[in-house]
């Protein structure tokens, strides 16, 4: 590894705005709205506010697990929020998500609205309310919500880390890709190695956790994400690959992944949902 090109940081960071690579325009070092902008408010008591990305497919997988369960409670408003223009840092999202980061959820069914943000929280919540795909209590909880947040603790190395210098750093550095590289495959095997013990990664019963954990792994191990499959040589890892295959069947997740996504085949994109019906009428047009 050369080093001719080290790098000495200066004894004080200033922002350099034009460094950033494909996110510059969206990165700062400073939070609050850059713009006055309100959210929109469909008919149904949850409006979420989201983009098809691992995080946000976390939510709108939920909530089409809950509809699928015959929660009627959990019809819900989907609105685009497309962040690579900046739509996050508008004044309506702040207010709901002061962190400025995709998925925001405003919960309108009780005299008072509620927020929530984060995505882990959101489906906390979302199974708290419901009393749905979260245990009870005892040793089954806890190793649910270990899962989680083993995931919302992982998936950073994953995007922020190893996709950054991977697939969208302006310069490709050895070192860094090594690094999260080799973080990545050890959360792979922890992963494999759970998955060869029980059916979903919380026990014998699908819950939050498979729904938080499966569009970031899920993806990753279907070579779905960064174009890094056969880097990271991701069919190695054959439970995630047989529980991942499995996730993939169920109508609730087909239909969330679905959902905010502005990518791929026309088939596969719902921009925004506000009804059931959308699923059918919205992608038919698209293919036609």
């Amino acid at each position: 590894m050369s080093d001719t090109n080290a790098y000495t940081p200066p004894a004080v960071w200033t922002w350099n705005k034009d460094n950033g690579g494909k996110f510059a325009s969206i990165n700062r070092p400073i939070a609050g709205p850059t713009h006055e902008k309100e959210l929109p408010i469909g008919q149904h008591p949850l409006q979420l506010y989201s983009l098809g990305t691992p995080n946000g497919v976390k939510v709108t997988v939920m909530l089409e697990e809950l509809l699928q369960l015959g929660h009627a409670g959990a019809e819900y408003d989907a609105w685009l929020i497309p962040i690579s223009e900046g739509a996050q840092f508008g004044s309506g999202f702040v207010a709901v998500n002061p962190n400025s980061k995709i998925p925001a959820l405003m919960d309108r069914s009780g005299t008072q609205p509620v927020r929530v943000f984060e995505s882990g929280a959101i489906l906390l919540y979302l199974a708290e309310k419901f009393g749905a795909f979260v245990p009870e209590g005892g040793a089954a909880r806890a190793e649910c919500m270990s899962w989680l947040f083993w995931q919302m603790g992982s998936a950073p190395f994953l995007g922020g880390g190893f996709g950054h210098f991977y697939a969208y750093a302006p310069t490709r550095i050895e070192y860094a890709i090594d690094r999260y590289a080799m973080e990545v495959k050890r959360q792979l095997d922890v992963l494999d190695r759970r998955l060869a013990e029980t059916r979903y990664v919380a026990g014998d019963a699908y819950t939050i956790a498979d729904m938080a954990i499966w569009p970031w792994y899920g993806a990753l191990a279907k070579g779905q994400l960064y174009g890094a499959g056969e880097f990271l040589q991701v069919q190695a890892y054959a439970n995630v690959l047989r529980w991942t295959n499995e996730i993939a069947q169920r109508p609730g997740a087909q239909r969330g992944r679905m959902v905010n996504r502005t990518w791929g085949e026309p088939a596969s994109q719902l921009h925004e949902r506000h009804d059931a019906s959308d699923f059918d009428t919205k992608t038919q047009d698209k293919l036609g």
